[in-house]
């Protein structure tokens, strides 16, 4: 990049264009953050949380990173979480990302960052479920939450476990219930719908937990089948207690142990994090398996780390800049100040 570069701005549709259809790929480049990470190769900030007097509920997160080799990007996801945005017939989250040069500091570009955060998400729980689960030959799948994140959730886990064929969907509302199936149908992706109480949790090997649950509701690991892998992406559903009778993999266990989820409430019961088998950069760099018995219930919890959002950020600016998409701001920096 040279100071004369023009910014970047990269709205959703493009972003879509970009990503869509390319999951293998996707699931390379957060493989790959995933190594650099474990290799230290990186600056990862806890997130900063945003939240407004009297209002419990929303919130803005600031997620800063940098990535190191073959990345070399800083960059920070700027995410807000409006739940009454539902009622509103809009979508809960929204999110900008800017990328920078680590060579002049200058923004790169300016990207709509929701879909890469749910593209990344659901990769990373993918990427979790095909390292921690010694089954390939999954087949059935429970969805907790029925939204955009379980929804890509699905998309990703039918490129990692190719023999899917079930869904159960769980979720509290009917009307999201009706809507995720609709959705699935249209993609016609060959899978069995079914929707019921998480008691039917049981039937599946993978269970994926995507909701706007605040305080843990669920302490009982009969729900679950014996030696499933549960993708705890909404990170504060399971009780502390069920947290401290299975085996936990986190992405980060400093960022992890906070903001009160239920890895940081069982961290507050014990006083230790003794409880934490590991992270899943070091799964990916191990070949000793997570599961010391093959019944053992396995829960995977990400915080969500803001370097994968950088990393597949990067991805999708240099795909755009190959393919003429976006808009270039040729006077986005202003002249040198003897000029002005």
């Amino acid at each position: 990049m040279t100071p004369d570069d023009p910014l970047l701005l990269l709205g959703g549709a493009a972003i879509r264009a970009t990503l869509d259809g390319r999951e293998r790929e996707i699931l390379e480049v957060v493989k790959t953050a995933y190594a650099t990470y474990g290799r230290g190769d990186h600056a990862l900030p806890h997130s900063s949380f945003l939240r407004f007097p009297a209002d419990d509920r929303n919130r803005i997160i600031a997620l800063p990173a940098y990535l190191g080799d073959p990345f070399v990007i800083a960059g920070i996801k700027w995410i807000a979480s409006f739940p009454g945005n539902l009622d509103r017939g809009i979508e809960r989250a929204s999110a900008a990302m800017l990328l920078n040069s680590v060579e002049t500091g200058r923004p790169l570009a300016v990207l709509e960052a929701s879909i890469i955060s749910a593209k990344r998400t659901a990769a990373s729980a993918a990427l979790a479920a095909e390292l921690l689960h010694p089954d390939r030959a999954v087949s059935a799948a429970a969805i907790v939450g029925c939204g955009p994140i379980n929804f890509e959730i699905v998309r990703f886990l039918r490129v990692v476990f190719p023999a899917l064929r079930e869904l159960v969907l769980i979720d509290v509302a009917p009307e999201r219930t009706a809507q995720f199936r609709d959705h699935i149908a249209a993609h016609d992706w060959n899978l069995e719908i079914r929707t019921g109480p998480i008691a039917d949790a049981r039937s599946c090997q993978i269970v994926s937990f995507a909701t706007n649950a605040g305080r843990p509701y669920l302490d009982r690991a009969e729900v679950f089948a014996r030696g499933a892998t549960v993708l705890h992406v909404s990170l504060r559903d399971l009780a502390p207690e069920l947290i401290l009778q299975v085996v936990n993999v986190v992405d980060d266990i400093s960022h992890v142990c906070r903001a009160q989820t239920s890895v940081h409430l069982a961290e507050q019961a014990t006083g230790n994090r003794d409880f934490i088998h590991g992270e899943l950069a070091g799964v990916l760099a191990s070949s000793a398996p997570v599961r010391r018995r093959p019944d053992e219930l396995v829960v995977f919890s990400p915080f969500g780390l803001g370097m994968l959002d950088i990393a597949l950020g990067q991805w999708v600016w240099r795909d755009a800049i190959a393919n003429g998409r976006g808009t270039l701001i040729p006077d986005f920096f202003p002249p040198h100040w003897t000029e002005a």
